[in-house]
Protein backbone atom coordinates (compact mmCIF):
# COMPACT_ATOMS: atom_id res chain seq x y z
CA UNK A 1 0.00 0.00 0.00
CA UNK A 2 0.98 3.39 -0.09
CA UNK A 3 0.20 7.44 -0.82
CA UNK A 4 -0.33 8.45 -4.06
CA UNK A 5 0.17 12.00 -5.46
CA UNK A 6 -0.92 13.91 -8.44
CA UNK A 7 1.88 17.02 -8.52
CA UNK A 8 0.62 19.67 -10.87
CA UNK A 9 -0.46 17.26 -13.25
CA UNK A 10 -1.29 18.54 -16.87
CA UNK A 11 -2.49 16.80 -19.83
CA UNK A 12 -2.80 18.26 -23.50
CA UNK A 13 -4.26 16.34 -26.22
CA UNK A 14 -2.82 18.63 -29.14
CA UNK A 15 -4.51 21.84 -28.40
CA UNK A 16 -7.42 20.50 -25.98
CA UNK A 17 -6.29 20.73 -22.07
CA UNK A 18 -8.09 17.48 -20.78
CA UNK A 19 -6.52 17.82 -17.04
CA UNK A 20 -5.41 21.34 -16.12
CA UNK A 21 -2.53 21.23 -12.89
CA UNK A 22 -3.92 18.77 -11.25
CA UNK A 23 -2.92 18.72 -6.86
CA UNK A 24 -4.10 16.57 -5.40
CA UNK A 25 -3.08 13.73 -2.66
CA UNK A 26 -4.37 9.87 -1.84
CA UNK A 27 -3.62 8.79 1.57
CA UNK A 28 -1.96 5.41 2.05
CA UNK A 29 -5.41 3.44 2.49
CA UNK A 30 -8.10 5.84 1.66
CA UNK A 31 -11.18 5.47 -0.90
CA UNK A 32 -11.01 8.62 -3.09
CA UNK A 33 -13.35 8.85 -5.81
CA UNK A 34 -12.92 11.05 -8.50
CA UNK A 35 -16.45 12.15 -10.08
CA UNK A 36 -17.84 14.86 -12.75
CA UNK A 37 -19.13 14.71 -16.16
CA UNK A 38 -18.38 12.82 -19.31
CA UNK A 39 -15.11 14.44 -20.58
CA UNK A 40 -14.63 16.25 -17.42
CA UNK A 41 -10.99 14.33 -17.38
CA UNK A 42 -11.46 12.00 -14.89
CA UNK A 43 -10.29 8.85 -16.57
CA UNK A 44 -7.34 10.65 -18.18
CA UNK A 45 -6.15 11.39 -14.56
CA UNK A 46 -6.53 7.56 -13.94
CA UNK A 47 -5.16 6.24 -17.01
CA UNK A 48 -2.10 8.74 -16.16
CA UNK A 49 -1.68 7.08 -13.03
CA UNK A 50 -1.92 3.92 -14.57
CA UNK A 51 1.02 4.73 -17.17
CA UNK A 52 -1.49 4.40 -20.06
CA UNK A 53 -1.20 7.95 -20.78
CA UNK A 54 1.71 10.23 -21.00
CA UNK A 55 1.66 13.35 -18.65
CA UNK A 56 2.27 16.73 -20.55
CA UNK A 57 3.69 18.26 -16.98
CA UNK A 58 3.60 18.08 -13.31
CA UNK A 59 4.80 14.78 -11.63
CA UNK A 60 2.95 11.72 -10.29
CA UNK A 61 4.08 9.64 -7.30
CA UNK A 62 3.18 6.59 -5.75
CA UNK A 63 5.00 6.44 -2.53
CA UNK A 64 8.03 8.57 -2.31
CA UNK A 65 8.92 7.22 -6.20
CA UNK A 66 8.21 9.63 -9.04
CA UNK A 67 6.79 7.19 -11.91
CA UNK A 68 6.46 9.84 -14.30
CA UNK A 69 8.27 7.40 -16.90
CA UNK A 70 7.34 3.48 -14.98
CA UNK A 71 6.46 1.45 -17.73
CA UNK A 72 2.72 0.72 -16.95
CA UNK A 73 3.88 -3.08 -15.25
CA UNK A 74 6.60 -1.66 -12.87
CA UNK A 75 4.02 0.75 -10.91
CA UNK A 76 2.59 -1.92 -8.74
CA UNK A 77 -0.81 -0.83 -9.42
CA UNK A 78 -3.89 -2.75 -10.78
CA UNK A 79 -7.08 -1.68 -12.72
CA UNK A 80 -10.31 -2.36 -12.86
CA UNK A 81 -12.18 -1.43 -15.93
CA UNK A 82 -15.59 -0.51 -17.44
CA UNK A 83 -15.36 -3.53 -19.47
CA UNK A 84 -14.70 -6.84 -17.59
CA UNK A 85 -11.83 -7.50 -20.61
CA UNK A 86 -11.88 -11.30 -19.65
CA UNK A 87 -10.30 -13.76 -21.67
CA UNK A 88 -13.23 -16.00 -23.25
CA UNK A 89 -11.35 -19.10 -23.97
CA UNK A 90 -9.79 -19.24 -19.91
CA UNK A 91 -11.67 -20.62 -16.55
CA UNK A 92 -12.10 -18.00 -13.94
CA UNK A 93 -8.87 -19.36 -11.98
CA UNK A 94 -6.50 -19.23 -15.17
CA UNK A 95 -8.49 -15.50 -15.67
CA UNK A 96 -6.90 -14.78 -12.16
CA UNK A 97 -3.62 -16.62 -13.11
CA UNK A 98 -2.75 -15.14 -16.21
CA UNK A 99 -0.76 -11.64 -14.81
CA UNK A 100 0.68 -13.82 -12.21
CA UNK A 101 2.29 -16.31 -14.98
CA UNK A 102 3.28 -13.77 -17.07
CA UNK A 103 5.52 -12.33 -14.06
CA UNK A 104 7.04 -15.46 -13.36
CA UNK A 105 5.48 -15.45 -10.47
CA UNK A 106 6.14 -19.13 -8.32
CA UNK A 107 3.24 -21.91 -9.43
CA UNK A 108 2.43 -22.61 -5.67
CA UNK A 109 2.11 -18.61 -4.92
CA UNK A 110 -0.01 -18.48 -7.98
CA UNK A 111 -2.10 -20.93 -6.41
CA UNK A 112 -2.67 -19.44 -3.03
CA UNK A 113 -3.38 -16.22 -4.14
CA UNK A 114 -5.72 -17.15 -6.86
CA UNK A 115 -7.69 -18.98 -3.79
CA UNK A 116 -7.62 -16.23 -1.66
CA UNK A 117 -8.81 -13.79 -3.80
CA UNK A 118 -11.68 -16.41 -4.43
CA UNK A 119 -12.54 -16.57 -1.41
CA UNK A 120 -12.42 -12.89 -0.57
CA UNK A 121 -14.75 -12.77 -3.42
CA UNK A 122 -17.29 -15.74 -2.71
CA UNK A 123 -16.49 -17.19 -6.13
CA UNK A 124 -14.89 -20.43 -5.08
CA UNK A 125 -17.20 -22.41 -7.01
CA UNK A 126 -16.99 -20.73 -9.89
CA UNK A 127 -13.09 -21.03 -10.24
CA UNK A 128 -13.82 -23.91 -13.57
CA UNK A 129 -16.33 -22.23 -15.16
CA UNK A 130 -15.40 -19.99 -18.53
CA UNK A 131 -16.95 -16.37 -18.56
CA UNK A 132 -19.54 -17.12 -20.43
CA UNK A 133 -21.01 -19.26 -17.94
CA UNK A 134 -21.23 -16.42 -15.66
CA UNK A 135 -23.55 -13.32 -14.98
CA UNK A 136 -22.43 -9.77 -15.41
CA UNK A 137 -22.01 -9.11 -11.91
CA UNK A 138 -19.50 -12.44 -11.13
CA UNK A 139 -17.84 -10.92 -14.27
CA UNK A 140 -16.92 -8.08 -12.36
CA UNK A 141 -16.21 -10.25 -9.02
CA UNK A 142 -13.66 -11.97 -11.73
CA UNK A 143 -12.40 -8.42 -12.78
CA UNK A 144 -11.99 -7.26 -9.22
CA UNK A 145 -10.18 -10.88 -8.41
CA UNK A 146 -7.76 -9.91 -11.32
CA UNK A 147 -6.68 -7.22 -9.10
CA UNK A 148 -6.80 -8.33 -5.42
CA UNK A 149 -4.23 -11.42 -6.74
CA UNK A 150 -1.57 -8.49 -8.00
CA UNK A 151 -1.92 -7.46 -4.78
CA UNK A 152 -0.84 -4.25 -5.53
CA UNK A 153 -0.62 -0.86 -3.94
CA UNK A 154 -3.09 1.00 -5.33
CA UNK A 155 -6.75 0.04 -7.29
CA UNK A 156 -7.69 1.82 -9.66
CA UNK A 157 -11.12 1.58 -10.72
CA UNK A 158 -12.72 2.92 -14.17
CA UNK A 159 -16.37 3.19 -13.84
CA UNK A 160 -16.58 -0.90 -12.98
CA UNK A 161 -20.58 -0.60 -12.41
CA UNK A 162 -21.28 0.97 -15.47
CA UNK A 163 -22.26 -2.10 -17.34
CA UNK A 164 -24.66 -3.68 -14.49
CA UNK A 165 -28.32 -3.04 -13.92
CA UNK A 166 -29.22 -1.01 -11.00
CA UNK A 167 -30.36 -3.91 -8.39
CA UNK A 168 -26.66 -5.40 -9.65
CA UNK A 169 -24.73 -2.10 -9.05
CA UNK A 170 -26.04 -1.68 -5.55
CA UNK A 171 -24.64 -4.92 -4.40
CA UNK A 172 -21.00 -4.56 -6.06
CA UNK A 173 -20.73 -1.37 -5.00
CA UNK A 174 -21.62 -2.90 -1.02
CA UNK A 175 -18.84 -5.57 -2.19
CA UNK A 176 -16.47 -3.70 -3.55
CA UNK A 177 -16.33 -1.00 -0.41
CA UNK A 178 -16.34 -4.30 1.98
CA UNK A 179 -13.19 -5.51 -0.17
CA UNK A 180 -11.39 -2.32 0.39
CA UNK A 181 -12.19 -2.14 4.20
CA UNK A 182 -10.97 -5.65 4.39
CA UNK A 183 -7.93 -5.08 2.61
CA UNK A 184 -7.04 -1.51 3.02
CA UNK A 185 -5.50 -1.00 -0.05
CA UNK A 186 -5.22 2.57 -1.21
CA UNK A 187 -8.16 2.92 -3.89
CA UNK A 188 -8.58 5.31 -6.66
CA UNK A 189 -12.24 5.41 -8.04
CA UNK A 190 -13.60 7.24 -10.93
CA UNK A 191 -17.54 7.59 -11.68
CA UNK A 192 -20.33 10.18 -12.97
CA UNK A 193 -22.49 8.87 -10.55
CA UNK A 194 -22.54 10.99 -7.74
CA UNK A 195 -24.74 8.92 -5.86
CA UNK A 196 -21.95 6.09 -6.28
CA UNK A 197 -19.47 8.61 -5.19
CA UNK A 198 -21.38 10.06 -2.23
CA UNK A 199 -22.27 6.33 -1.02
CA UNK A 200 -18.31 5.18 -1.49
CA UNK A 201 -15.77 7.70 -1.04
CA UNK A 202 -14.15 8.74 2.01
CA UNK A 203 -13.08 11.84 -0.18
CA UNK A 204 -14.56 12.78 -2.90
CA UNK A 205 -12.66 15.04 -5.89
CA UNK A 206 -14.82 17.10 -8.14
CA UNK A 207 -13.67 17.46 -11.71
CA UNK A 208 -15.14 19.81 -14.51
CA UNK A 209 -12.93 20.56 -17.96
CA UNK A 210 -9.96 18.95 -16.41
CA UNK A 211 -10.16 21.40 -13.50
CA UNK A 212 -10.65 20.23 -10.10
CA UNK A 213 -13.23 22.03 -8.32
CA UNK A 214 -13.30 20.77 -4.21
CA UNK A 215 -12.07 17.96 -2.61
CA UNK A 216 -13.43 16.55 0.86
CA UNK A 217 -15.48 14.09 2.06
CA UNK A 218 -19.28 13.53 1.35
CA UNK A 219 -20.54 15.72 3.75
CA UNK A 220 -18.32 18.51 3.29
CA UNK A 221 -18.74 18.90 -0.38
CA UNK A 222 -22.76 18.14 0.12
CA UNK A 223 -23.48 21.17 3.12
CA UNK A 224 -20.62 23.09 2.28
CA UNK A 225 -19.92 23.44 -1.69
CA UNK A 226 -17.25 25.77 -2.91
CA UNK A 227 -19.22 26.45 -6.10
CA UNK A 228 -22.50 26.35 -8.25
CA UNK A 229 -21.53 23.20 -10.20
CA UNK A 230 -20.56 21.75 -7.34
CA UNK A 231 -23.71 22.66 -5.88
CA UNK A 232 -25.59 21.25 -8.37
CA UNK A 233 -23.35 18.31 -9.45
CA UNK A 234 -23.53 16.74 -5.46
CA UNK A 235 -27.20 15.93 -4.61
CA UNK A 236 -29.88 14.12 -6.04
CA UNK A 237 -32.32 15.93 -6.90
CA UNK A 238 -29.61 18.92 -8.08
CA UNK A 239 -29.77 22.20 -6.00
CA UNK A 240 -32.30 24.25 -6.75
CA UNK A 241 -30.34 27.43 -7.95
CA UNK A 242 -31.90 30.78 -8.42
CA UNK A 243 -30.51 34.38 -9.17
CA UNK A 244 -31.52 37.13 -6.80
CA UNK A 245 -31.19 40.99 -6.42
CA UNK A 246 -30.47 42.06 -2.49
CA UNK A 247 -31.74 44.84 -0.44
CA UNK A 248 -32.26 46.10 2.89
CA UNK A 249 -35.80 46.76 3.90
CA UNK A 250 -37.50 46.91 7.12
CA UNK A 251 -34.81 45.82 9.50
CA UNK A 252 -34.36 42.72 7.31
CA UNK A 253 -32.14 41.62 4.16
CA UNK A 254 -34.22 40.54 1.12
CA UNK A 255 -33.19 38.29 -1.90
CA UNK A 256 -35.54 39.18 -4.45
CA UNK A 257 -35.92 36.76 -7.62
CA UNK A 258 -38.49 36.56 -10.36
CA UNK A 259 -41.12 34.47 -8.35
CA UNK A 260 -40.45 35.14 -4.81
CA UNK A 261 -38.33 36.83 -1.63
CA UNK A 262 -36.66 36.16 1.05
CA UNK A 263 -35.87 37.58 3.53
CA UNK A 264 -32.65 37.04 6.03
CA UNK A 265 -32.03 38.37 9.83
CA UNK A 266 -30.38 41.44 9.47
CA UNK A 267 -26.97 41.86 8.87
CA UNK A 268 -26.79 38.53 6.66
CA UNK A 269 -25.71 40.21 3.73
CA UNK A 270 -23.12 42.16 5.95
CA UNK A 271 -21.40 39.32 6.07
CA UNK A 272 -21.02 39.36 2.00
CA UNK A 273 -18.40 41.50 0.81
CA UNK A 274 -20.10 44.61 -0.36
CA UNK A 275 -19.09 44.47 -4.28
CA UNK A 276 -20.08 40.84 -4.44
CA UNK A 277 -23.80 41.57 -2.59
CA UNK A 278 -24.47 44.78 -5.22
CA UNK A 279 -23.46 42.98 -8.31
CA UNK A 280 -25.89 40.74 -7.64
CA UNK A 281 -26.11 36.59 -6.21
CA UNK A 282 -27.42 33.53 -6.37
CA UNK A 283 -29.07 31.66 -3.87
CA UNK A 284 -29.42 27.94 -3.80
CA UNK A 285 -31.35 25.40 -1.85
CA UNK A 286 -31.48 21.73 -1.93
CA UNK A 287 -35.35 19.96 -2.90
CA UNK A 288 -34.83 17.54 0.45
CA UNK A 289 -34.68 20.47 2.23
CA UNK A 290 -38.14 22.17 1.21
CA UNK A 291 -40.92 21.54 2.95
CA UNK A 292 -44.98 22.03 2.92
CA UNK A 293 -45.35 25.28 5.05
CA UNK A 294 -47.65 24.75 7.48
CA UNK A 295 -47.94 27.94 9.70
CA UNK A 296 -45.32 30.70 10.06
CA UNK A 297 -41.50 30.76 11.36
CA UNK A 298 -39.08 33.24 11.37
CA UNK A 299 -36.56 30.85 10.66
CA UNK A 300 -37.57 29.93 7.90
CA UNK A 301 -37.85 31.09 4.04
CA UNK A 302 -41.34 31.00 2.48
CA UNK A 303 -41.86 30.00 -1.43
CA UNK A 304 -45.29 30.32 -3.09
CA UNK A 305 -45.48 27.96 -5.91
CA UNK A 306 -47.72 25.88 -8.25
CA UNK A 307 -46.98 21.82 -9.28
CA UNK A 308 -46.39 21.16 -12.58
CA UNK A 309 -45.21 17.51 -12.57
CA UNK A 310 -45.64 15.13 -9.64
CA UNK A 311 -43.11 11.99 -9.69
CA UNK A 312 -44.76 9.51 -7.31
CA UNK A 313 -41.57 7.04 -5.39
CA UNK A 314 -43.55 5.23 -2.84
CA UNK A 315 -42.17 6.92 0.35
CA UNK A 316 -42.12 9.93 -1.22
CA UNK A 317 -42.59 12.40 -4.37
CA UNK A 318 -40.79 14.51 -6.85
CA UNK A 319 -42.74 17.62 -7.04
CA UNK A 320 -41.55 19.91 -10.23
CA UNK A 321 -43.25 23.07 -9.46
CA UNK A 322 -43.23 27.02 -11.10
CA UNK A 323 -42.77 30.34 -8.86
CA UNK A 324 -43.34 33.20 -10.98
CA UNK A 325 -41.12 32.48 -13.83
CA UNK A 326 -38.74 30.18 -11.66
CA UNK A 327 -38.74 26.22 -12.16
CA UNK A 328 -37.89 24.91 -8.81
CA UNK A 329 -37.66 20.91 -7.81
CA UNK A 330 -39.24 19.86 -4.20
CA UNK A 331 -38.18 15.97 -2.74
CA UNK A 332 -41.58 15.90 -0.37
CA UNK A 333 -42.70 13.35 1.81
CA UNK A 334 -45.71 11.30 1.16
CA UNK A 335 -47.06 11.71 4.86
CA UNK A 336 -47.10 15.37 4.55
CA UNK A 337 -50.03 14.81 1.75
CA UNK A 338 -49.84 14.15 -2.10
CA UNK A 339 -49.60 17.15 -4.34
CA UNK A 340 -52.05 17.82 -7.03
CA UNK A 341 -50.97 18.63 -10.60
CA UNK A 342 -51.69 22.56 -10.88
CA UNK A 343 -51.98 22.54 -6.95
CA UNK A 344 -51.00 26.33 -5.84
CA UNK A 345 -48.66 25.50 -2.29
CA UNK A 346 -46.23 27.19 -0.16
CA UNK A 347 -43.65 26.03 0.24
CA UNK A 348 -40.46 26.56 3.29
CA UNK A 349 -37.15 26.08 3.59
CA UNK A 350 -34.88 26.78 6.88
CA UNK A 351 -32.66 29.64 6.22
CA UNK A 352 -29.77 27.86 7.52
CA UNK A 353 -30.24 25.33 4.38
CA UNK A 354 -29.89 28.66 1.85
CA UNK A 355 -26.64 28.72 0.07
CA UNK A 356 -25.26 32.09 -1.21
CA UNK A 357 -23.14 32.49 -4.36
CA UNK A 358 -21.30 34.98 -6.42
CA UNK A 359 -22.99 35.50 -9.56
CA UNK A 360 -20.36 36.28 -11.53
CA UNK A 361 -17.80 33.73 -10.51
CA UNK A 362 -20.28 31.21 -8.94
CA UNK A 363 -17.92 30.80 -5.81
CA UNK A 364 -19.69 30.34 -2.72
CA UNK A 365 -19.93 33.43 -0.23
CA UNK A 366 -22.68 32.07 2.39
CA UNK A 367 -21.41 33.36 5.41
CA UNK A 368 -19.55 30.60 7.45
CA UNK A 369 -21.28 31.09 10.43
CA UNK A 370 -24.66 31.64 9.13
Amino acid sequence: MANVTYDAVTKRFDDAIAVDGLDLEIADGEFLVLVGPSGCGKSTALRMLAGLEDLSEGRILIGDRVVNHVAPADRDVAMVFQSYALYPHMTVYDNLAFGLRNQKVPKGEIDERVRNAAQILDMEELIKRKPKQLSGGQRQRVALGRAIVREPAAFLMDEPLSNLDAALRVQTRAEILKLQQRLGTTTIYVTHDQVEAMTMGDRIAVLRSGVLQQVGTPEELYTRPTNVFVARFIGSPAMNIVEVESTSDGGHDVLTSKGFQIELPQGTLGRVETDVASNGLVVGFRPEHLVLANGSGSALARIPATADVVEYLGDEQLVHLHAGEIGLMAKLDIDSGRVAIGKDVTLAVPLDKLHLFDRTTEQSVTPAHA
